[in-house]
């Protein structure tokens, strides 16, 4: 179907083409979401010794949604909201449930547990998307699920039971995010939206119950020193700007499963750079768990990657259509 309406057959045989460059974006996009979000874990976790958990939230929310707001007719995108109830659901989950329970979690727990236990999401995503998006899980991405399983209950290590209120909390934030995944996937099934308002908007709705949080707990001002000015740069401009912006864009383009399974490879790139920056040096069995995971990651990859491959080869192999016998007939009509 072109722009003016009319049937061709043009535009089908350009799709795949473009679907695998946008996949192709869209995995390139994830690498570099992974090395941003992977890094912010234990930046966050520097940020509780010069901020209260909510108060910062509720900053970087403010701060993040004026930029985004301000660069809307900058850039030429649309200013005029998303549908509202959904962009405000979406919000809800997205940024104040993931912000600010992630930050409560941290005021207690290490940054390398926290975000594995955050990332317990994908589980979840693929629960909701087969309840509320019709997405099967296949039989490879089962296999997956058990590996990166294994790998979250090593990390976890549940039979220590230390720190359970920083552990649920973070448990909780993975599925507050992985609830704002299929908002999301709802949103861009039912409207035409840009990602970038989206992004804005739901960012600016979501910061209100950050804003009532913190000023029921009691806001108190952080400490405005260097470090701290360099550490609120990173989350506003790229933790909570540019990321959740890249976030949306490959929701939009893979599908929600592969997406949150996709997304294990974050809490490993936080456990190493929280290793790296603040010490928290991950025992043997972390290290074991670690591992399991990045095997779940690879198989999924791998998987995906035959089966893409296969589709391509037997499109290629498929015969296409004769495009001269409607000509013939037509030349062999008698004149009228």
């Amino acid at each position: 179907m072109t722009e003016g309406g009319s049937t061709t057959c043009g535009p089908v045989a350009g799709e795949a083409p473009q679907a695998s460059r946008a996949r192709t974006y869209a995995v390139a996009a994830f690498v570099l979401l992974a090395l941003i979000w992977g890094l912010s874990w234990p930046l966050m976790k520097m940020t509780m010794t010069y901020a209260e958990p909510f108060s910062f939230a509720a900053m970087r929310g403010v701060i993040s949604s004026l930029v985004l707001l301000v660069a809307l007719p900058v850039l030429r995108r649309p200013f005029r909201p998303p549908p509202l109830g959904w962009t405000a659901l979406l919000g809800f989950f997205q940024t104040a449930g993931f912000a600010g329970l992630s930050f409560w979690a941290l005021e207690s727990g290490g940054a390398g547990r926290i975000s594995v236990l955050t990332y317990t999401m994908p589980f979840w995503l693929l629960l909701m998307a087969w309840m509320f998006l019709g997405e099967k899980v296949r039989g490879w991405q089962w296999v997956a699920v058990a590996l990166a399983l294994i790998g979250l209950v090593l990390i976890l290590s549940p039979w220590e039971l230390r720190g359970v209120k920083s552990s649920l909390l973070a448990v909780a934030t993975g599925v507050a995010w992985a609830a704002s995944a299929v908002v999301a996937k709802v949103i861009h099934t039912r409207h035409r939206v840009d990602v970038f308002t989206l992004t804005a908007w739901q960012m600016a709705l979501g910061t209100v119950p950050l804003l009532v949080l913190a000023f029921a707990t009691g806001f108190e001002s952080p400490q405005w020193t260097l470090p701290f000015v360099a550490l609120l740069v990173f989350q506003v401009v790229l933790s909570n700007g540019l990321a959740w912006i890249i976030w949306l864009f490959v929701l939009r383009v893979l599908p929600a499963g592969t997406t949150g399974l996709a997304s294990l490879a974050n809490p490993v790139l936080g456990v190493l750079f929280s290793w790296a920056i603040l010490r928290d040096q991950p025992a043997l069995v972390e290290g074991l768990g670690m591992a399991s995971v990045l095997l779940g990651i690879a198989v999924l990859t791998l998987r995906g990657a035959l089966v893409r491959s296969g589709s391509a080869a037997a499109r290629a192999a498929r015969p296409s259509a004769p495009r001269s016998t409607p000509d013939r007939r037509r030349e062999n009509r008698p004149p009228s």
